[in-house]
Parts: C-alpha cells; sequence; structure tokens
C-alpha cells in the first residue's frame, strides 16, 4: 500500500500536444512563413502567468478569438508542444503549490507595504478576466523556485470557464476550455499552419 506519493515524480507529462494561437496575420506570416518565435505575453493580469498562451487542441477557439480582435485578419498559428515540467492545475494537488504562491505574495507585499491584486470581471458581467491575482501568485512561484534552486516550471496548464451557460441550469458553459502558458520556450518543437478538414476520409 502506498502511503504518501510524490507528486513532482508526475509533473512531466509525457505526450505532445497541439495547442493554437489566435493571432494577427503579420504574426502568423513572421512566425509559420518567416521562422520567427511567437512573442512572450507580459501583462498584469495573465491568468497562467507571463509566457506564450497556447488553446490546447481548439483552432477553432483560437480564431473565434482573433477574429474578435483582427476581424478578417485574424489568423492561427498551431504548435507542436511538449509540456515538459508542468504546473498541471488540472490535478488537484496543484492548489498547494498555488497556496504556497499565494502566502509568498501577501507575506511580500505586507512586508512592501502594498495591496494585494485582484481579479476583476473586466468587459465580462460574469467571467474573471483580468486575472491580476493570479498571475502575481504564479510569478511569485516561479520566482521562489528560481531563487531556493528547485526545478522550474516549463509550462502552466489549466481550464478556463467562460461563457454562458449551454443550456437553461447548466453546470457547463460555452467557451470553456484548456488553456496552455509556455513558459520555457524550448517546449515549442514547431509551428505550423492548421490543414483544412479533407471530408473525403475519416479523421484518424
Amino acid at each position: 500500500m502506498v502511503n504518501s506519493i510524490c507528486n513532482e515524480m508526475y509533473s512531466k507529462l509525457p505526450n505532445l500536444v497541439l495547442g493554437f494561437h489566435g493571432c494577427h496575420k503579420d504574426v502568423f506570416d513572421s512566425v509559420v512563413k518567416g521562422g520567427q518565435h511567437l512573442k512572450r505575453s507580459e501583462n498584469e493580469y495573465d491568468w497562467l502567468g507571463n509566457g506564450i498562451y497556447f488553446w490546447e487542441n481548439s483552432p477553432e477557439r483560437a480564431l473565434d478569438w482573433a477574429k474578435s480582435r483582427y476581424k478578417d485578419e485574424a489568423c492561427v498559428v498551431g504548435a507542436v508542444i511538449d509540456l515538459g515540467y508542468c504546473l498541471n492545475l488540472t490535478d488537484y494537488q496543484s492548489s498547494s503549490v498555488l497556496q504556497l504562491g499565494y502566502e509568498l505574495l501577501k507575506t511580500y507585499n505586507e512586508t512592501m507595504g502594498n495591496e494585494m491584486p485582484k481579479n476583476r470581471n473586466g468587459r465580462s458581467a460574469t467571467d474573471l478576466l483580468l486575472r491580476n491575482l493570479d498571475c502575481a501568485v504564479i510569478e511569485q512561484i516561479h520566482k521562489y523556485y528560481k531563487r531556493n534552486n528547485f526545478e522550474t516550471y516549463d509550462s502552466i496548464r489549466g481550464i478556463f470557464t467562460e461563457g454562458k451557460e449551454v443550456y437553461p441550469g447548466s453546470g457547463f458553459v460555452e467557451k470553456t476550455h484548456v488553456q496552455l502558458c509556455i513558459v520555457n520556450p524550448n517546449c515549442i518543437k514547431g509551428y505550423f499552419a492548421p490543414m483544412p478538414y479533407n471530408s473525403e476520409y475519416r479523421i484518424p
């Protein structure tokens, strides 16, 4: 019988995943055609901290987001990703890591006399879209691990709930998705242009 399990043993996700990044066509051209790297997002409200963001296995959601910003100039960049050492927020044991980050952040701000950052809805009446607190917590975790020479996270993976109920009284909402934040750019093994579906064949 196993009395305790070291979660560190299972933080390396073994399979490659496909991520999709919504963007302007100029970014698509520079990355897919020009061989450039996608740029890190470094906003204070990035909910998984700073890094390169992707929707996991959802080119449609990436395109939907890009169209809301760039209209007819919206594009999607696909990527083959090894998540490496991943803070996987779909694993319940990740809550202890987040709690540690929160306590470190709280202690720092109390010492410096600063207010704690807060999560806010932004333009949405229901969804927490501006995640300043969550971003600060995760960035605090990165700093703490680096400062103490612990293995640092290559990526963060989480489920983002967003949108209206799928049906009345539903516990599901229409824009829920899995999002990836890639901290270590070497996790990205290559970029590609998503292929159209060939209806004459099944999808293997």
